[in-house]
């Protein structure tokens, strides 16, 4: 008997069942969450570069190099919580066309508040070295959002959920 399949299009991944501060799988989770953002801030920052000016482009490359370094600690992280890291994409889809220079850093400052939002994540399922290695990650990423923006947030890794609460969600 000849098995045939036929192509499916990924689904996003049900939600999750709310997890409590330190559970294994709610850090896995978290993990592997930050690891994707990390491969896409490294995919995003190869943008940026080519498209920066002059003056920043050493700022953009120690970022693309701090976003690899990250990355490359959080696959060690998740096989450390029994997991396996997942690869990156191929490529990545920009929020936005990066025509120039001034796309860029609106760019970079896009990546960083992204990868903020995870670590946040990481922080909350996280304990002990984990969570003080993902408070750091969030705030080197808060500070180089920062920079590129010329302006902070008050709760770095927090505004896009602030801006897209409802009242009924407090």
């Amino acid at each position: 008997m000849t098995r045939t399949t036929t192509p499916t299009t990924p689904t996003a991944p049900a939600p999750a069942a709310p997890r409590s501060p330190g559970d294994g799988d709610g850090a896995l989770a978290a993990a592997q969450a930050a690891l994707a953002a990390e491969h896409a801030a490294v995919y995003g920052y190869g943008v940026v570069g080519g498209r920066i000016a002059e003056d920043r482009r050493a700022e953009a490359r120690q970022a693309y190099d701090a976003h690899r370094a990250r990355r490359d600690a959080l696959r060690r992280t998740v096989r450390r919580l029994g997991g396996v890291p997942e690869p990156a994409a191929a490529a990545y889809s920009l929020p936005f066309a990066v025509p120039d220079a001034a796309a860029a850093v609106r760019l970079a400052a896009e990546l960083e508040e992204r990868v903020a939002a995870v670590y946040a994540d990481l922080v909350r399922a996280g304990e002990g070295e984990l969570r003080r290695e993902a408070a750091g990650a969030l705030r080197e990423a808060a500070v180089r959002a920062a920079r590129w923006r010329g302006t902070g947030v008050p709760f770095p890794g927090l505004a896009e959920r602030a801006a897209s609460a409802s009242p009924e969600t407090f």
